[in-house]
């Protein structure tokens, strides 16, 4: 923000707007020569608020620049807040400048080195009382890089208020915008003088929201500027056409070029093609560091002033420019092109911006849009810059950094890290926190340290900064011996250790073992921290090496780790082997098989014992050795047949020797049987089963013995079956084919596998009765005939006498067709698309054979059968989007559904005379565009795939006569709250019957029409309506032919209201010969206002004349003539808002009045002198205001104890 100070005396040129209002205070600049001129800038963003001295707030907002005065010459301090000082500059011209800048890098704690300075001006500078800033949107360039963005600010109390003021020289409507201040004034055509006066008198504030504020209605100074005939203006166009001073620049705003100078070929291409100016552009997509700027396109003016509607468009550029500080910073194109938007990259986050664009069309380049202002986001701190060393010693680091920009978040903490001094890359946290120092401690002397810092906030963390390394002071202590290993066990190792000897006794020593672990990283982590010479590592892994170091350290020093020692741990004795197995047993031998134990003691190779003893495991005294070695398996060989045998596993490993698991039970298998005896046949042999019988095997034991009988047919290449598998010496083979010859043979089985098969017996079996008939074969002829065939079965033994056919829709309902000898059959009478079975049946001398799997057909679909149930419909639902229906012209004719044969129906087809109509898959069918009150004969057929049916029963119809037509409706008398309508049948299509109904509607206040008559009659009045209000109707007529169409909608609208009757005047003597009168009132009616006209008849006049005409609802007469009679008279006057005509109601009832002299009248002179008196409160009034509360509060509660409830 800068406030510029100016000498009154000096010759200073002020901005046009100015030239024209400083004749106006020729009292306040010439009354005293040490008075300034103080112009106060105000940025981008900020609002500039002065309190005026009627107590109302006027508001500036930027870009602008206010001239104040100053009223005692002297320059005013500026308030500014802690860590900003105020510099005063003078230029080569006199002017001074009060700067506001930040004092220097370091900042008070409590306030951020950005804080965007809230500007107060001392209380003699400002409009009484004092300016308000607006610290909520106000925003100040940072003076210097690094400073945060303008959202962290402060607001300060404002300085108590003095007496004296500063004069604003013109109101806030006046002052500068930025499009029309801070850059050059474009050429103009040549105009009138007093066209251009009018024309630079006109402008706009630079904000929507100053326009209804009350601090623009007035001037600050009390000075009006309407009595001149012009408008005080905020443009900067150029004043009155006598003020011949020269314009004065801007500051910030750019200077006159060569394209200022006159060119006769440029000047021709303005006048041909000039673009008009740009839109202000939008701005979207606003991130930290970028943003997305669109603007419209351009339009293209002439001389004439008129755009280009015809001919070949030319192609405009488009230059958009950015500025980042303020309205009067200098702007830079960013983009030159034909597109219509443009990414801004490179950005600094949280910063203001303000973009404009331009067009150039035929290389003439047209004005700048408005300015468009928007912030970028926040985003995380910038990287900081690498901590520095303030202060160390031998055991530790004193480091400090600075904060880095923050990039519009406040920073709320730092975090710093270090390497431990272990050189590996690898950093960790030692500091997290919002100081700025922090003191590293019990670090090793002479040693270096990497450090770097971070800074983090409400957005994010930022980069680390650049690494950088210290060193600590002092020499480095001696490295101590490596600890040396006392004993190891499967968890644990003890370890010790000497003391350093360069160490006096009496130095308290602390000792730090430090352990590796190559299953965890490479990273040592102490496991002991003390003063002991010894200690004992637990929680280790078995059989596992791990490598020691130790480190010493005291009060001043830190010693480096010494050498590493590697130590392992013992193992420990390994389990048993693990779900042990038996496989391949056979009559001499067996398999043993295991899994590695589930814990082998930290062993890597671990070693198998398989001991063996024949009997059971309580029985056995010895366990022989069969098996050592590392593998998990083992075959027994070259043992007894049907033996059994103990086993048992055990593992060693270099722990010891694991227990034994539970022993194993293995029984080895028998020697094969031996050949059974002969088989013969058991009985006699039967057309479809044999019984046969064997004897036992001729040595060896039979009660585990199990035998096998194999069949097959007398073909050498015939493979044998297995019928029969059991443990007895007989069996009965089934399912056999009559008078077939079968051989047949057998072999015992044990648990050692089968014995040899005897000699093959061949058995042929009886004839028998019919096999099962293949099933039949149906070959459809057409949809009503079938022919059924079948072939001939000859392996029943015995010739077939004849064959069975039944057949039917189902199983259950199959009925023999066909007995006889042919081996086929023809069906007919078949209904179509049906699905039939049929089964077949073969007999012999020897009975009948089973029947046939059931045969299955379909016969073909077929065309529909005939339509019947032919029928009209009285009514029919229709859609919104179909025809509506008329029975006058219209027949809705519906139909059954016939059978359709297998094939859905596709249409049907409507036969009326000669036409044909097809309709759709649909039993019902509207046919339009007939003939009002005509006869038609109706058929109907319906089709599918296969082809079309025949045509039903025919139906004789007839339409219904045309209904009446609307009539026209027409307004016979308006009132205020009725309106009365009447209509004829002058438009009718036919004669008018009596037996006509109307139907009238109107339009309700959701734009639907509801009836509020119905009936017989042609007139009707509407009541209860609004006055002045538009009403719109339609009418409908309806007859026996049925409801005509609405009608054409018409509207009508009510009168105005004239204002009611008055009650007659009352009236009351006043001291002398006066008199008062008064009269009831009557409220605004529908927000016009009323008055109230008295009229008077006295003494010899013959005609009432007026006396008073106003809004009082009283008044008083002077100067009447003793006893003489007077008659009076008021009535009501309602002026409409809308047509400025005045609507008087009826007079109110006369009332007389004689005056009476009383002793202490006073004598008066004729004639009537009226005043009107105050407006007072009648009684009737007053209890109509009882009335209206307690009706109002009774509403409330009403309405809260709904909502209660």
């Amino acid at each position: 923000m800068y406030v510029t100070m100016m000498m009154t005396d000096q010759m200073l040129e002020l901005p046009p707007l100015l030239n024209g209002e400083v004749p106006m205070m020729h009292h306040m600049i010439n009354g005293d020569a040490s008075q300034q001129v103080i112009l106060v800038q105000v940025n981008p963003g900020e609002t500039f608020t002065i309190r005026r001295e009627d107590g109302t707030l006027q508001c500036i907002q930027g870009p602008a620049e206010v001239p104040m005065m100053s009223p005692n010459g002297s320059i005013p301090p500026i308030h500014v807040p802690p860590g900003y000082i105020s510099q005063v500059l003078e230029d080569n011209t006199g002017v001074r400048r009060v700067v506001v800048t930040p004092h220097s890098e370091c900042y008070p704690p409590s306030y951020s080195p950005a804080l965007s300075p809230t500007h107060h001006l001392p209380p003699p500078y400002m409009t009484h009382p004092h300016f308000i800033p607006a610290s909520h949107t106000a925003y100040y360039p940072p003076a210097s890089p690094g400073d945060v963005p303008p959202h962290q600010y402060y607001q300060h109390r404002l300085p108590p208020i003095y007496p004296e003021e500063i004069i604003p020289l013109y109101n806030m409507s006046t002052f500068l915008g930025r499009e029309e201040y801070c850059k050059p004034q474009p050429k103009k055509p040549k105009e009138r003088p007093a066209e251009r006066q009018s024309l630079s008198r006109v402008s706009t504030p630079p904000s929507s929201s100053y326009k209804n504020g009350p601090a623009c209605n007035s001037t600050p100074n009390g000075y009006s500027k309407n009595h001149s005939g012009t408008v005080a203006t905020g443009g900067g166009g150029g004043g009155s056409p006598g003020n011949k001073r020269t314009e004065r620049r801007a500051r910030g705003s750019p200077k006159h070029t060569e394209s200022d100078q006159q060119d006769p070929d440029l000047d021709a291409r303005r006048d041909q093609d000039v673009p008009s100016g740009m839109d202000k552009p939008q701005v979207s997509k606003i991130q930290a560091r970028s943003a997305l700027v669109s603007w419209s396109r351009a339009t293209q003016v002439g001389a004439s002033g008129r755009g280009q509607a015809d001919g070949a468009p030319h192609s405009c550029s488009y230059e958009l420019l950015l500025a980042d500080k303020s309205c009067d910073g200098k702007y830079r194109v960013v983009y030159s092109g034909e597109e219509l938007q443009y990414t801004l990259t490179d950005l600094r986050p949280a910063t203001d911006y303000h973009v404009r664009v331009s067009a150039v069309c035929n290389s003439v380049k047209g004005p700048h849009s408005e300015v468009r202002a928007f912030t970028t986001h926040s985003a995380p701190p910038e990287t900081p810059l690498p901590p520095r060393l303030s202060h160390r010693t031998k055991s530790s680091l004193t480091l400090q950094w600075k904060p880095p920009v923050d990039n519009g978040s406040k920073i709320t903490s730092y975090i710093l890290e270090w390497d431990e001094g272990k050189k590996n890359s690898v950093f960790r946290e030692c500091y997290f926190g919002h100081q700025r120092h922090f003191k590293v401690m019990r670090l090793c002397p002479a040693v270096g340290y990497t450090f770097r810092v971070a800074a983090l906030n409400d957005i994010g963390p930022s980069g680390f900064s650049p690494e950088v390394v210290f060193h600590t002071t002092g020499s480095l202590p001696q490295m101590p011996l490596a600890p040396r290993l006392l004993r190891a066990g499967t968890s644990w190792v003890a370890l010790e250790w000497t003391r350093p000897s360069g160490c006096s006794p009496d130095e308290a020593v602390t000792y730090t073992l430090e352990m590796q672990d190559d299953s965890k990283g490479p990273e040592f982590k102490a496991v002991y921290s003390g003063v002991e010479l010894s200690s004992r590592v637990e929680g280790l892994s078995r059989n596992t090496s791990y490598r020691f170091r130790l480190t010493t350290c005291s009060a001043e020093w830190r010693s480096t780790p010494s050498s590493i020692l590697v130590c392992r741990t013992s193992a420990d004795k390994p389990g048993p082997p693990a779900a042990p197995r038996v496989t391949a047993v056979t009559s001499h031998g067996f398999c043993v098989a295991w899994d590695p134990p589930q814990d082998d003691g930290g062993c890597g190779d671990l070693t198998y014992l398989l001991e063996m003893s024949e009997g059971n495991a309580e029985e056995v005294s010895q366990w022989d050795v069969v098996y050592r070695g590392p593998l998990q398996e083992h075959v027994c060989k070259d043992l007894n047949a049907a033996t059994r045998y103990s086993l048992r596993l055990s593992t060693i490993g270099s722990g010891g020797h694991s227990q034994y698991i539970d022993s194993l039970l293995v029984c080895t298998l028998s020697l094969p049987p031996g050949p059974c005896r002969p088989i013969t046949v058991q009985g006699s042999v039967k057309h479809r089963e044999v019984n046969l019988q064997w004897g036992p095997v001729c040595d060896g034991e039979n009660e585990s013995l199990v035998y096998s009988v194999e069949m097959s047919g007398v073909e050498e290449e015939a493979e044998p079956m297995q019928v029969y598998n059991g443990t007895h010496t007989e069996c009965t083979v089934g399912s056999l084919l009559p008078g077939a010859t079968y051989r047949f043979r057998v072999c015992a089985a044990n648990d050692a596998g089968y014995g040899p098969f005897t000699e093959f017996l061949d058995v042929t079996t009886a004839a028998g009765p019919p096999g099962q008939c293949v099933v039949p074969v149906i070959n459809l002829t057409s949809h009503t005939c079938a022919v059924v065939s079948w072939e001939t079965d000859e392996s029943s033994g015995a010739d077939i006498s004849g064959y069975q056919l039944d057949w039917g829709r189902d199983q259950d309902s199959l009925e023999m067709i066909y007995n006889g000898t042919e081996t086929f059959c023809e069906i007919s009478n078949l209904e179509a698309a049906a699905s039939y079975c049929c089964r077949l049946q073969a007999t012999n001398q020897a009975g009948a054979g089973p029947y046939s799997d059931l045969a299955w057909c379909r016969t073909p679909a077929a065309a529909p059968d005939a339509v019947v149930g032919l029928y009209l419909q009285e009514s029919i639902s229709l859609s919104a989007d179909e025809e509506p229906f008329s029975p006058s012209t219209c027949l809705a004719v519906a139909w059954d559904e016939p059978n359709f044969n297998g094939q859905e129906i596709t249409c049907y087809t409507i036969a009326m005379g000669d036409t044909l109509i097809t309709a759709g898959n649909t039993t019902c069918h509207v046919i339009r565009n007939l003939h009002p009150d005509s006869e038609y004969s109706v058929q109907v057929r319906a089709e599918n795939s296969v082809g079309a049916g025949p045509f039903g029963p025919s139906l004789q119809v007839r339409t219904k006569p045309l209904p009446p037509s609307p009539p026209r409706l027409e307004c016979a008398a308006t009132g205020p709250q009725s309106l009365k309508l009447r209509w004829g049948d002058s438009n009718s299509r036919g004669p008018s019957t009596d037996d006509t109904t109307y139907i009238l509607q109107m339009e309700d206040r959701n734009q639907r029409f509801v009836p509020i008559y119905r009936g017989p009659s042609h007139t009707f009045k509407v009541q209860r309506l609004s006055e002045s209000s538009r009403y719109t109707f339609r009418i409908q007529a309806v007859s026996e032919a049925g409801e005509g169409p609405f009608s054409d909608t018409y509207s009508f609208t009510t009168t105005k209201s004239v204002p009611p009757t008055l009650k007659a005047p009352r009236v009351a003597q006043l001291e002398g010969n006066s008199c008062e009168v008064t009269w009831e009132s009557v409220p605004p009616m529908r927000g016009d206002r009323v008055s109230y006209v008295l009229q008077v008849l006295g003494g010899k006049e013959s005609e009432y004349r007026q006396v008073y005409k106003g809004e009082d609802t009283a008044f008083q007469l002077f100067g009447l003539q003793w006893n003489t009679d007077y008659r009076l008279r008021v009535f009501v006057c309602r002026r409409c808002s809308d047509t400025s005509q005045e609507l008087c109601g009826p007079f109110s009832p006369s009332t007389h009045f004689s005056p009476r002299r009383t002793n202490t009248a006073v004598a008066l002179e004729p004639g009537c002198v009226s005043t009107s008196a105050p407006k007072a409160l009648t009684d009737e009034q007053f209890a109509s205001l009882i009335v209206l509360g307690v009706a109002t509060i009774s509403i409330i509660i009403a309405y809260l104890l709904q909502l209660l409830i």
